[in-house]
């Protein structure tokens, strides 16, 4: 276990619910969030940098505010939500580092951090935790690796500037493989890459459900009492719900969540997105609490 520093604590405190379970509104999608308001006249690709801003506006308003914790992009929604009055006092911000999209090299996946972010940045735009997506298959890179490099030198950077890094790892396909091996390989990769990001220095993490209740007790095992939280991955809130149970029943300290909640939510008119934000999504994260909380939460 990597132990958090008091700062560190808090700022988990900060994401969690009264019951001690880590919940946020994962709401950073850029290209993802545009995707989903395919009412708009010239389709999504048309959505400006204005109009995704006010999106993103009306899902703090009307759904995250009503959560511990949202997490934002610093390219549209931060600091704006916050000078514009938007984001409720008593809802956490959480800052994403990561750039849309990635590089290839070698067949391995790489991300980007949002150009000019650091700590100290995330701490100035008013942010209570950081949190920054790497892409990894733990079965060909290892603790010498580029990306093993990159969390722990983020993960140390964060701990000295008193902030504390929610390590998101994302396990993917190979081009060469296919999606039998891949699914094959797919919950040991989830375990495998747990264990090395802790190995690194990670002190919480955002991870895909692993499939099952043994899958996520191998995820328990692997992280070693850091706590993890179960990412949604797009699926449909019913799954979500599932996933979310079975995980927090075995080791799991929590959910982000993000298009589970809101995919189909969202609209390019203002009035709609209040009504569905408010009477489709807000019940789902309501929910979503509900069943975190039946469990009591482990740290």
């Amino acid at each position: 276990m990597n132990d958090l520093t008091t700062a560190e604590r808090r700022g988990l405190s900060s994401i969690s619910t009264p019951g001690g379970h880590m919940l946020i509104v994962a709401a950073d999608q850029r290209n993802g969030m545009k995707a989903v308001m395919d009412d708009a006249p010239d389709g999504p690709a048309s959505i400006t940098k204005e109009a995704l801003y006010e999106a993103k506006s009306d899902l703090v308003r009307y759904l995250g505010n009503s959560a511990p914790a949202i997490l934002l992009d610093p390219e549209v929604a931060v600091p704006r939500v916050i000078d514009e009055g938007v984001l409720s006092a008593h809802t956490a911000l959480v800052v994403g580092l990561d750039a849309s999209g990635f590089d290839t090299v070698d067949g391995l996946r790489f991300t980007n951090r949002v150009a000019g972010m650091t700590p100290r940045k995330v701490r100035e735009l008013g942010g209570s935790v950081a949190k920054m997506l790497w892409y990894l298959r733990p079965d060909r890179q290892d603790n010498t690796s580029r990306v093993a490099d990159e969390i722990r030198d983020l993960v140390q950077a964060c701990t000295d500037e008193g902030l504390l890094l929610i390590v998101e790892i994302l396990v993917y396909k190979l081009e060469d493989e296919s999606e039998a091996d891949y699914n094959a390989a797919f919950s040991q990769l989830v375990a495998d890459s747990a264990k090395l990001s802790v190995e690194l220095g990670a002190k919480v993490l955002k991870l895909q459900y692993p499939g099952s209740a043994a899958a996520c007790d191998a995820v328990t095992e692997a992280a070693d009492g850091v706590p993890w939280a179960v990412l949604s991955a797009g699926v449909d809130h019913e799954t979500f719900i599932g996933q979310v149970s079975t995980a927090v029943a075995h080791g799991a300290g929590g959910a982000m969540a993000g298009r589970s909640l809101w995919k189909d939510s969202l609209s390019i008119s203002s009035e709609r997105r209040q009504d569905l934000l408010t009477n489709r999504a807000l019940v789902r994260l309501k929910e979503l609490e509900s069943v975190l909380d039946r469990v009591p939460a482990l740290v």
